[in-house]
Parts: C-alpha cells; sequence; structure tokens
C-alpha cells in the first residue's frame, strides 16, 4: 500500500517506573497493584477512559466461580475475591451460589470506580484515554513505551513490562514471537435490555435462533444474567461476529458495526414477535464489543486441552480454575463444552443438547487444573511478560483458561514476578517460581 513519511521525533518522558502495564483490564490493574505491593512502582497504559476491560467496557457481569468443579475447594483467591468483598460491602455483587455457569453477578459501574480506588491506594500511575504506540528495544531490552493520548506523544519508561492488552500489541511490536489462529474464538457484542426478565430472555433465545431469522442474525450461542443495582435491566449476549480479526483496526472496526447492527435485530425480532417484550427498550450498549481471541504469545510452555482437562499439576503453577473448556465455533453453529469429569456437549440454540464424551467414565475426575508460570514467559523475553488472554495455550485449553476469574490470576502472577526479576536481578525466565508461587501465597493467592 502506498505510505508517508513520519519525521523523526524527541517524545518526552511522562514517567519513569519500575513496571509498565498495558492493557488495564482488571487482569492489568492487578498486575501492577500486585507488583506496587512488592514496593515496586507502576503504570498502566489504557485504551478507554476506564479500567476493567471485558467486565466493563463489554459489559461481560459475570464472574465464574471460585471453587473447585464438586464446589468444597476453595481455589481462586486473590485480588479476585478481594475486589468481589469490597463489592460486596458497597451491594454492587450478587453472589449466586456455587455454579459451573456463574458465580458471581457484578455491577459494571461500581466496578470501575472501585478500580479508580484500588489504583490511587497503591500510587499507580494511570494513563486513560491513551493508545499505546509502540517499543523502544535495545539490545533486546525493552525500555520503554510510547503512547499518544490528549496530550500528545509521549513515553514511559520502565525496567519491567507485562502485555495485557489481550491482543499481544506490545510482544507483537517488539517483535517477540506470536501467533493467530485461523479459527479465532468469535467476538460477541453484549449489550442490556430493559424491561424483561429472565422468562422473556428465554423466549427471546427461543425465537431468535428459531431458524426464522437466519437472514438478521447468525445463528450462535446466547445467554444472559440479571444486571446487579438495576431493577428490570437484562445483559444478553447473542450477537457472534465470525472470521473477525480484532488484532486487526479495519477488521475491529467491521465486527463492532456488525456486532450493534445484530443487537437491534434482536430488539426489533424480540418487539415484534413477543407479545410480552413490545415494550423493552435497549439500556446500554458496550464501550467494546467481547473479543474472545486474537494472538496467543509463544511461551516456554503451551498449556494443553488435555493438562487442562486431566487436571495436570505443575511445580510452577500459578492459577487454578475449574470453568469447563468453552469453544465458541467458526465454521459451525453453537458452542462446545468439555468438563474435567470427561462429559462432552455440543449446544445450539433450538436443538437438543448432543451429550457424549471426551474420555470413559472413571472412579475419580481432577476437579481445577493450573495454569504454569511458563506459560507467561515469552519466549526470548528478557523484561517483558504477558497475562490475561494472550497467554500460550492451544484451542482446548484456552477455551478454559479464557474468562476473567482466571486471566486474573494470571496478572498477579506476573505483576509479582516482575518484582521478583527485579529484586533477584534476573531475566523473567529465570524467576525464582517456588519463590515467586511464596509471594503469591502470602498476599492471599491459592497456591496449590
Amino acid at each position: 500500500m502506498p505510505t508517508v513519511h513520519e519525521a523523526a521525533c524527541d517524545v518526552p518522558v511522562a514517567a519513569d517506573v519500575d513496571l509498565c502495564v498495558v492493557g488495564g483490564s482488571c487482569t492489568g490493574v492487578f498486575a501492577a497493584v500486585a507488583a506496587a505491593r512488592q514496593g515496586l512502582s507502576a503504570a498502566v497504559i489504557e485504551a478507554n477512559g476506564f479500567f476493567g476491560g471485558m467486565a466493563t467496557a463489554a459489559l461481560v457481569n459475570i464472574w465464574h466461580s471460585s471453587l473447585d468443579t464438586v464446589f468444597r475447594k476453595q481455589v481462586i483467591g486473590g485480588l479476585t475475591m478481594e475486589i468481589v468483598d469490597r463489592l460486596k460491602r458497597r451491594g454492587a455483587v450478587v453472589d449466586k451460589g456455587p455454579s459451573a455457569h456463574s458465580h458471581y453477578n457484578l455491577n459494571p459501574a461500581e466496578l470501575v470506580i472501585e478500580l479508580d480506588e484500588l489504583v490511587r491506594e497503591h500510587a499507580v500511575l494511570p494513563f486513560l484515554h491513551a493508545r499505546f504506540v509502540k517499543p523502544l528495544v535495545h539490545n533486546g531490552t525493552v525500555t520503554a513505551a510510547v503512547l499518544e493520548d490528549k496530550t500528545g506523544r509521549r513515553a514511559v519508561k520502565a525496567r519491567m513490562f507485562i502485555d495485557a492488552s489481550g491482543d499481544g500489541d506490545l510482544i507483537a511490536r517488539i517483535p517477540l514471537e506470536c501467533e493467530k489462529r485461523t479459527d479465532l474464538q468469535p467476538p460477541t457484542t453484549t449489550a442490556w435490555f430493559s424491561g424483561i426478565d429472565g422468562a422473556a430472555a428465554s423466549a427471546i433465545r427461543k425465537l431468535v435462533f428459531s431458524g426464522r431469522f437466519n437472514d438478521m442474525i447468525p445463528l450462535g450461542f446466547m445467554w444472559g444474567t440479571p444486571v446487579c443495582g438495576s431493577p428490570g435491566v437484562h445483559m444478553l449476549a447473542a450477537t457472534r461476529v465470525p472470521g473477525a480479526d480484532c488484532s486487526d483496526a479495519d477488521s475491529l472496526t467491521g465486527a463492532e458495526m456488525e456486532g450493534r447492527r445484530q443487537v437491534r435485530a434482536i430488539l426489533d425480532i424480540a418487539r415484534e414477535h413477543i407479545p410480552e417484550c413490545r415494550n423493552i427498550a435497549l439500556s446500554a450498549l458496550p464501550a467494546s464489543l467481547g473479543i474472545r481471541e486474537t494472538r496467543h504469545a509463544v511461551c516456554l510452555h503451551r498449556l494443553t486441552e488435555q493438562e487442562v482437562l486431566n487436571g495436570v499439576r505443575f511445580d510452577d503453577a500459578i492459577a487454578n480454575g475449574s470453568y469447563r473448556v468453552d469453544v465458541h465455533h467458526t465454521d459451525k453453529p453453537g458452542i462446545t463444552f468439555r468438563y474435567l469429569d470427561g462429559r462432552e456437549e455440543y449446544c445450539v440454540p433450538g436443538r437438543p443438547t448432543v451429550e457424549s464424551r471426551w474420555r470413559p467414565e472413571t472412579a475419580e475426575n481432577p476437579t481445577f487444573y493450573q495454569i504454569p508460570y511458563r506459560s507467561l514467559v515469552p519466549l526470548n523475553s528478557r523484561n517483558v511478560l504477558v497475562a490475561g488472554r494472550l497467554i500460550d495455550a492451544d484451542r482446548g485449553a484456552y477455551g478454559a483458561v479464557r474468562v476473567m476469574v482466571n486471566c486474573n490470576q494470571t496478572g498477579e502472577a506476573a505483576g509479582s514476578a516482575a518484582a521478583l526479576a527485579l529484586t533477584d536481578a534476573v531475566s523473567v525466565a529465570n524467576v525464582d517460581t517456588g519463590k515467586l508461587r511464596r509471594v503469591m501465597a502470602d498476599t492471599g493467592s491459592f497456591i496449590i
């Protein structure tokens, strides 16, 4: 394509810190806070005007279970549960009880403010409405992150970096090795609707995916939940944009607009064809569509589906999870679930669930799985870690670990590991993982 010449320029330094985190989701904020609790100065660069990522910008107001699959043992703690407790004190979260599908129903607006408070309490430097542009690299070591904001082009100097952008924006530009699969799980635009309840939401689900409206909305999957603190408001996630690569700017733009078109189509279908939905209204649209998958870092270890489903234990484990394998398909409608007890389900709205087994029944089953620190360490990286949904995992494993309660833990681990790397003057690949696990246990994480 044609090019233009951009003249070289000196970039003013906006901050000089120990750690710079690119991406201000809960994962990114937790990384910065975990590092700050170990004595580091930290900054977070976030494109939105608020923190929280998918939980706030995408209005995905569900956090999954902190317990194992049989609800007997807590496997997730740390900042995830600390935030849940803080929101409980404000009446801003509903504890729905143990469930394989959901557990905590959050109020995203309250979460935004709670994350602000967390950042302030730990003197983390926030850069909001700031777009990460590129890294500055010297002899293989990242020295600064260049950003663009209302002030102009600026830089954050740091000794350690964490890519919590979700899309690998930092590692792809260093560059460190990363990959994009050809069958990316498609994104979904959620929306809040007022004037409906659970029964109406169920009626919408049955009608939209009845086969009558395939020209208006692709056959995918739908789920929803009431919005905590907003009586009569329901979040519905029923859209799907196949073939979107949201790490590409033009594809992202198209996906955002297509997702909103589908939201309106659902609204119109419900109003016209369901009597109890004639007065429903579109209450809120997200600032960002819900992106499931783009780039993955190529790290020291690729977490596999079999390691997840068989509950393999790792001596460098820094996170635990119990959420099922959950794969949204690109080449067919519906969603496939695989469980640690060997069950498998293929679910398509309007059709009977197809039940099978991915392995024969056994006397005992694992009740949780683990994520190793090695899956956060990019190959050949000296001072950069990844956290959140760009960690190294194969298609099936990723279908389990991508949910927020799992991503949050990787942020805490990356922040704590960055502090240890600086303290011990080692590269991120040489962090003492035994020491890392002890630090995380001492700060409230469940290290098993």
